[in-house]
């Protein structure tokens, strides 16, 4: 069963699934996190929009972070998504 990404305005957070070893794992990442990280320069951003453009990136932090320990739900941070380089 695939579910959809979804914006939850009472977190401020944008929640989805990602499959991990055929498993759905559901995780979030908030909307400041998705500002700092891919828009720091916009006022009009939107989280769920953000999130839809940088899914392959945000998917496999989830990943990096179930494959260390992280149980659900993996709730990512700026560091999670820092540019190799600055890891």
């Amino acid at each position: 069963m695939s579910q959809t990404a979804f914006f939850h305005p009472d977190s401020s957070s944008v929640r989805f699934w990602v499959q991990v070893a055929d498993l759905p794992v559901g995780a979030t990442i908030s909307q400041k996190t998705l500002h700092y990280r891919y828009a720091p320069l916009r006022q009009d951003d939107d989280p769920l929009e953000t999130y839809l453009a940088h899914t392959t990136e945000i998917h496999a932090a989830v990943r990096r972070r179930v494959a260390a320990g992280s149980i659900e739900p993996v709730m990512l941070r700026e560091h999670d998504l820092a540019p190799a380089s600055a890891a």
